[in-house]
């Protein structure tokens, strides 16, 4: 008589997780709504605080990041991000500020304060000590005419018009709306210095990221007896043997001048064959995207992982400085190679 109870249960969690579902993508709305409403505000003030920190690095000052609260969260993050683009930078506990942590501060630097209110008491406390220092203060707020914005150089406004919060208590839209305003501070102030791959790459040497940065194409591809190469005059079976051997799920085609005149791969064969059970016997060049992608040898490996991402295709095909193919990358080897 119990046999009845389980999926009752069962239908009941399904239904309250659709709920909750819906519940949170009604958050997810909210933020990006409100995301919106900072970006329509954005105007010169923001140019004006790239500006400012642009200056303070090239005469090799640094950044100096202050917040409190959940705004000192944000702050944290804000100073990793520019630390991680080369943009040097610091956060000053403002707790500990006037008990000799101010002793980060020096002239030249910049400051990005962060207060939702702009009336946070530990900041503007803080604040008439700071500008006993000849830096400029960027100030990150929800609030035109506060204090922080009076007290700042340059002010770049994040107001909300409600929290995504149901109480609209907790800050939520308003730290999310502060977190992507330093996100587009860091990223327009990395243009601006014309940051590159390789300068980024000498802040990541760990992890998958620092591997993609720091290798090449031609440290990743498959070559020798890894690499299918045939001729157009090949059959399909040719094809699927030089695969087979070669371990791979794709063959170069290449022509008598040594140059590319395709490629080849068991998805261009699993199509065709729905359409044509007997074409083992018939040339490859019928079946081969004559126009696959490619990438020179010397090309770093995130190039390749940007590059499979963007066309969603499974393999590259690599080619030397006469372009000539020499090499083959599939997207599985990315994970092998910890680069992904």
């Amino acid at each position: 008589m119990n046999f009845q109870h389980g999926p009752r249960l069962v239908k009941a969690t399904r239904v309250k997780q659709v709920n909750y579902v819906d519940r949170g993508r009604r958050i997810f709305n909210m933020e990006i709504e409100e995301l919106q409403r900072v970006s329509a505000s954005l105007n010169g003030f923001f140019a004006d605080a790239v500006e400012l920190l642009k200056e303070c690095l090239e005469n090799k000052g640094k950044i100096v990041v202050v917040g409190i609260g959940k705004s000192g969260n944000i702050g944290h993050k804000i100073a990793a991000t520019l630390n991680s683009t080369g943009s040097t930078s610091v956060v000053l506990n403002s707790q500990n500020a006037l008990h000799g942590d101010l002793g980060i501060l020096s002239d030249g630097d910049a400051v990005i304060a962060l207060s939702y209110s702009g009336e946070t008491a530990e900041l503007l406390d803080l604040l008439p000590f700071i500008r006993r220092f000849d830096v400029k203060v960027i100030g990150i707020t929800g609030k035109a005419e506060s204090t922080l914005e009076q007290h700042s150089d340059a002010t770049l406004l994040t107001e909300i018009s409600r929290e995504a919060c149901p109480l609209n208590l907790a800050p939520t839209s308003s730290s999310t709306a502060m977190l992507v305003m330093g996100d587009a501070l860091a990223m327009v102030l990395l243009e601006s210095r014309g940051f590159t791959e390789e300068d980024f790459s000498k802040f990541h040497p760990g992890g998958s990221l620092g591997r993609a940065l720091l290798t090449t194409v031609d440290d990743i591809m498959r070559s020798g007896d890894a690499l299918a190469v045939i001729r157009p005059a090949h059959t399909v079976q040719d094809a699927l043997t030089a695969m087979s051997r070669a371990r791979s799920g794709a063959c170069i085609v290449v022509a008598a001048d040594g140059t590319m005149a395709g490629i080849f791969t068991h998805g261009d064969f699993a199509r065709s064959f729905q359409e044509n059970q007997a074409i083992g016997n018939l040339p490859v060049s019928k079946f081969m995207t004559t126009n696959p992608i490619t990438l020179r040898s010397d090309s770093l490996a995130v190039e390749a992982i940007t590059t499979i991402g963007t066309h969603r295709v499974d393999d590259i095909v690599v080619l030397d400085q006469n372009n000539h193919p020499v090499g083959l990358i599939d997207t599985q080897d990315f994970a092998r190679l910890k680069l992904i």
